[in-house]
């Protein structure tokens, strides 16, 4: 704005008035403040003006997710959008698609629009970048992973937890190689979810072999390609552990009926294929409720040290988990 009024002549309380439409601006000194604001492309920042006329919050927070075509991230934005509008916000949604770069460039433009907070699925890397934002006011909730680097809220299951148990529940069936499918370990929730498997076999007295291991897959194709690599190997495997849903749906197009099978996340047909498909549920929806009332609890006023809220997960033994294994005491 101040250099609006330079271009023009006038003060920069003049050119608040004609670009807010107030009355008493001579025609002439409103046409030259009007020419140099279409000279300079000048923009009125209107979320701005709402918030120095009125005092208020602008009502508005921001989601920052993965991949809103996944269905566990879909379910997430919903949750969030069903709380939001019980406190009479909206919420701008945006994508990372794993891309720390483009993660932040979005949250930028949230942080440039005033949000009044963040609900964050991190992508991998550091967030130390966020800390500008919590010291300007914006208050940050991680939901699903924790955000290195950051010292904010964060509502999560315990990935680490819920695949060791997955990993016991498919050696007490027999099996001691087992493949792991999944997503960078880079990224909090797949770092976690290796580390478990690791774990077990360790716990076991089993050597993890890389050779039945895959990371950074991103989609149901990928998963399909590794697994079928891993099944040609001079020692194939006897199950296979699916790091989500949406690498389990590619898993299954190729998986032979004699391997156990075991994902990570529950989806809508796991219960109606053949075999029923073993899970480690979780439940997005309240993970994302959860995550959303405590955002509003510190937009409102909470000023109590960050903390870690720790869902609960459940293993579903269906019938693809239990398919005995070569050394299953009750034999194959």
């Amino acid at each position: 704005m101040k250099d609006v009024a330079a271009e023009a002549g006038v003060s920069v309380m003049t050119v608040s008035r004609v670009v807010n439409g107030d009355a008493g601006v001579a025609p002439p000194t409103a046409a030259r403040v009007e020419a140099a604001v279409r000279k300079l492309g000048y923009q009125r920042d209107d979320v701005a003006r709402q918030l120095r006329r009125t005092d208020q919050l602008s009502q508005t927070i921001g989601l920052m997710v993965d991949n809103v075509a996944d269905p566990f991230m879909a379910a997430v934005a919903s949750a969030a959008e069903d709380v939001a509008r019980q406190r009479g916000s909206m919420v701008l949604i945006g994508s990372s698609r794993a891309d720390v770069r483009r993660e932040q460039e979005v949250i930028e433009t949230f942080t440039a629009r005033r949000v009044d907070g963040l609900i964050l699925i991190p992508a991998a890397g550091s967030h130390r970048f966020l800390r500008s934002a919590q010291a300007q006011g914006t208050k940050i909730v991680c939901v699903d992973r924790a955000a290195p680097g950051l010292d904010a809220d964060a509502v999560v299951v315990d990935n680490f937890g819920a695949v060791k148990e997955a990993v016991h529940h498919l050696i007490a069936h027999g099996h001691r190689r087992i493949a792991y499918v999944g997503d960078k370990p880079e990224i909090w929730t797949f770092g976690e979810r290796h580390r478990g498997y690791r774990a077990a076999l360790e716990a076991e007295g089993i050597d993890a072999d890389p050779a039945i291991v895959r990371h950074g897959l991103r989609s149901g194709p990928e998963a399909a390609q590794a697994v079928t690599e891993i099944l040609s190997s001079p020692e194939p495997p006897t199950a296979v552990l699916a790091g989500n849903e949406v690498l389990a749906f590619g898993v299954l197009a190729v998986l032979p009926p004699d391997i156990a099978f075991l994902s990570f996340d529950d989806f809508a047909l796991a219960a109606q294929l053949t075999p029923p498909v073993t899970v480690i549920a979780q439940d997005p929806v309240a993970l994302a409720t959860s995550a959303a009332h405590l955002l509003f609890a510190r937009i409102h006023g909470d000023t109590s040290p960050p903390r870690t809220v720790v869902m609960p997960t459940e293993l579903i033994p269906r019938g693809s988990g239990e398919i005995p294994g070569p050394h299953a005491p009750y034999g194959r």
